[in-house]
């Protein structure tokens, strides 16, 4: 039965993942960071994304503080400005642990 509970933990672990990953304009945040990330850029500022999301200033701030609140964004200053960058690790190393746990209690309830 300890499986059941670890399982039952692990989800409630891993819910700020979902609810952060189950919205449309959250997953375009995260494309735009990943994007810049990719063009040698360390983040971008609430302005920049505003811009590539065609968001509201507080709609953005609210869809940042989600995901930040869940650990795939951080943010640092530089001069006046909040630059945010993607931290995937350890939501990433959650829900693996997750899916593992799945795995190991409905693929091979015997092991």
């Amino acid at each position: 039965m300890s499986e059941l509970t670890d399982l039952k933990e692990q989800f409630y672990s891993c819910m700020p993942l979902f609810i952060a990953l189950g919205d449309e304009v959250r997953l375009g945040i995260v494309a735009a960071l990943s994007n810049a990330f990719s063009n040698g850029r360390q983040g971008l500022n609430v302005n920049e994304i505003t811009q590539k999301t065609n968001l509201s200033r507080p709609a953005v701030s609210h869809h940042l503080k989600i995901l930040k609140d869940a650990g795939f964004i951080a943010s640092r200053q530089e001069g006046t400005s909040n630059i945010y960058f993607l931290t995937i690790e350890e939501p990433t190393k959650r829900m693996m642990e997750l899916g593992r746990l799945l795995q190991k209690t409905f693929l091979n309830p015997a092991s």
